[in-house]
């Protein structure tokens, strides 16, 4: 599976962006979709994931209730959809793919190349 990210770009603080990830290969519907970040000196941290469209999604606590993570399979594509940004979502936001359940610690095999996104106060 290859992923790209795009969509990144500079915000106001309490503004929106939506970053989509395209991915190529086979059996996409059957990959754990997840978003990642990392700030600048700081390590990269989970933000959100998916397995099924129709399905459960898991977000970080830092980001519940202002992110939304969603795909289309016949796409091959998924979404990070952000609201309220604040400072602190300042990052470089990575796609990225797994088998396995969604609730499981399975290491993401398939990373995409990162997206920055800044957000100004």
């Amino acid at each position: 599976v290859q992923l790209q990210a795009s969509g990144g770009g500079l915000v106001q603080a309490g503004g929106s962006l939506r970053l989509p990830c395209a991915a190529s290969g086979r059996s996409f519907s059957s990959y754990v979709m997840g978003w990642f970040r990392q700030a600048p000196g700081k390590e990269r941290e989970f933000v959100a994931a998916m397995l099924s469209s129709a399905g459960p999604a898991r977000y970080a606590d830092s980001v519940k209730g202002r992110f939304t993570i969603s795909r289309d399979n016949a796409k091959n594509a998924v979404y990070l959809q952000m609201n309220s940004l604040k400072p602190e979502d300042t990052a470089v936001y990575y796609c990225a793919a797994r088998v396995g359940p969604l609730y499981s610690d399975t290491s993401y095999n398939y990373w995409g190349q990162g997206t920055l996104v800044t957000v100004s106060s």
